[in-house]
């Protein structure tokens, strides 16, 4: 039990070390070569635990050689650009001037659920609000939003506080109505579908309908994939 507890805390120490050679970005959102050396490491401790037959020096040795090989690869991607787009990929811009780019969804194999989701994480409710958004190489999406649709408090400019205007959300996301916004807002899929019908697209071809309580809506639709961008 004693030898355990010994190799445990020497197994602990010893991934903090090395955990600390890789950097601060390791806490962070991971790239796929740090995710990779991450469960690497992880799976080398478990290893070490749960083998006491196995000589501790052996069991630590891939430990470092992967910290090593993780500050070699972030090294050399510093310098070289283009080995870093080969580890690491690119952003993608996904929305610009309020128009979302189909294409780029399905390279990424994100649905408007997903990208709405993300936006809403920006407290962003409606795609038109956005001039610029791209998700970077980590997953995370960052964007900015349309001129005027900066987020400003009133009193800041000092003015009385109107009548909030009501978030906008989405009726229909791929093609499939959103019963929960719509009973929010008193609308009825008989309402949506003569809205289409006015718009004269059918239900399956829309990739987003955003509204709230007035009759404004943002349609989007599906757009064949050579025509998405």
């Amino acid at each position: 039990m004693l030898i355990l507890t010994l190799r445990t805390l020497v197994v602990y120490l010893a991934l903090i070390l090395a955990m600390r050679l890789m950097g601060k970005r390791q806490l962070g959102e991971l790239q796929p070569s740090e995710l990779v050396s991450t469960i690497l490491l992880s799976n080398l401790a478990s290893i070490s635990i749960e083998q006491p037959e196995l000589p501790l020096a052996a069991s630590l040795t891939p430990v470092f050689l992967i910290a090593v090989l993780e500050v070699l690869s972030s090294g050399l991607a510093l310098h070289h650009p283009k080995l870093a787009q080969l580890l690491s990929g690119r952003p993608v811009p996904v929305i610009r001037n309020g128009v979302i780019d189909q294409n780029a969804l399905r390279a990424l194999r994100l649905t408007a659920a997903d990208l709405l989701e993300a936006l809403r994480g920006k407290d962003v409710f409606d795609p038109a609000d956005v001039a610029y958004a791209l998700v970077e190489t980590d997953g995370t999406l960052n964007l900015v939003k349309q001129p005027g649709k900066e987020t400003l408090l009133r009193e800041d400019v000092g003015l009385s506080q109107p009548r909030e205007a009501p978030t906008r959300l989405p009726f229909v996301l791929d093609g499939r109505l959103c019963p929960d916004a719509l009973a929010w807002f008193g609308k009825t899929p008989e309402w949506v579908t003569a809205r289409l019908q006015k718009e004269k697209v059918p239900l399956p071809q829309v990739l987003l309908l955003l509204g709230d309580d007035t009759d404004e809506v943002t349609l989007v639709r599906r757009l064949p994939p050579e025509e998405g961008r």
